[in-house]
């Protein structure tokens, strides 16, 4: 049974709120050393749980937040992108993430377009970030197609103070006159 919210779908996605019958999933995601290696590091089955109920809560709470990816032709799971902004983070984000047997395929670029859309039409955002290791240049090319500039270094709240990463970003005019060309 999935949550109510909003489901986004596209010619390979669809996207709405994560729900139960992803955790086995998302703790493979999560335990998954290369995915996460930029996404906060490897969770045990306990954490990735309070993980997935965060983001649905958030989703209660905030009204947004990432969605579960699955795959239109197979039903599989495929990963999480969407609106993220948790208590202290550094702006209104839409972040990535796909399973390892899902990267580079094109889902995240077509997850983040339609989130990006679903963010600037549905909340009004003025810009979209994208926090950013320096060193995940899979991510770093994401960015940069999407239409992101590096802004420089910028700070996370607890526990991922410690962690190093860039601001990508843009305002919403910048998106909608490059949206044609994404």
């Amino acid at each position: 049974m999935t949550l109510g919210g909003p489901m986004l779908v596209t010619e390979h996605l669809v996207l709405r709120p994560p729900a139960r019958e992803d955790f086995e999933d998302w703790v493979a995601f999560h335990a998954d050393p290369e995915t996460m290696r930029f996404l906060g590091g490897v969770q045990t089955r306990a954490a990735a749980w309070r993980g997935i109920c965060a983001m649905a809560g958030a989703w209660h709470i905030n009204g947004f937040a990432m969605f579960s990816l699955i795959e239109r032709a197979s039903g599989r799971w495929v990963g999480r992108v969407g609106p993220w902004q948790p208590e202290g983070w550094p702006g209104t984000e839409v972040g990535w993430g796909v399973a390892r047997e899902f990267a580079g395929k094109g889902y995240a670029r077509k997850a983040a377009i339609a989130s990006i859309d679903f963010a600037f039409d549905q909340f009004g955002w003025d810009e979209v970030i994208h926090t950013i290791n320096p060193d995940n240049a899979a991510s770093i090319r994401l960015a940069a197609r999407l239409g992101a500039v590096n802004r420089g270094p910028t700070a996370l709240p607890a526990p991922f103070e410690s962690e190093r990463v860039d601001c990508w970003a843009q305002s919403a005019a910048e998106w909608k006159a490059r949206r044609a060309d994404i």
